[in-house]
């Protein structure tokens, strides 16, 4: 997740921007710019959304299309789940989508950490400073 939030801090900050460049454009567009977001999955975990303010369809220098998703700054962090790596377009329907979190009703913790940078496993926090 760190890692994400610093390419996309960078990449603000140099292109003025942000986006995810992909081959196959959506076939429900309309539905995904209306409050829609990209879900990205890190090391086998959905961990974070991030709204989507465009989709633009774009053409390489090769003679190629592909869709831009233009997104907008910010990573909402979402109840972590397991997913397996795909590809293509995947539709949640908002009832199926993970909730953000200070909006979970599940199980898992409000506050989180890493145990340590390298490794991937999340550990439990109960205090507001983080675990000491």
């Amino acid at each position: 997740m760190d890692s994400l939030t610093e390419f996309q801090e960078r990449r603000l900050a140099t292109a003025g921007g942000l986006w995810h460049d992909t081959r196959m454009m959506p076939r429900r567009r309309a539905e995904l710019l209306d409050g829609g977001s990209v879900y990205w999955v890190i090391k086998g975990l959905v961990q974070a959304r991030q709204p989507l303010e465009d989709i633009e369809e774009r053409v390489d220098e090769e003679g190629r299309s592909y869709a831009r998703l233009v997104l907008k700054p910010g990573l909402v962090r979402v109840a972590a789940r397991q997913q397996r790596p795909f590809q293509g377009w995947r539709y949640l329907p908002s009832e199926q989508a993970p909730a953000d979190l200070g909006q979970a009703t599940d199980s898992w913790p409000r506050r989180r950490r890493r145990c340590s940078p390298s490794c991937g496993r999340w550990v439990c926090c109960e205090r507001a400073d983080g675990c000491g």
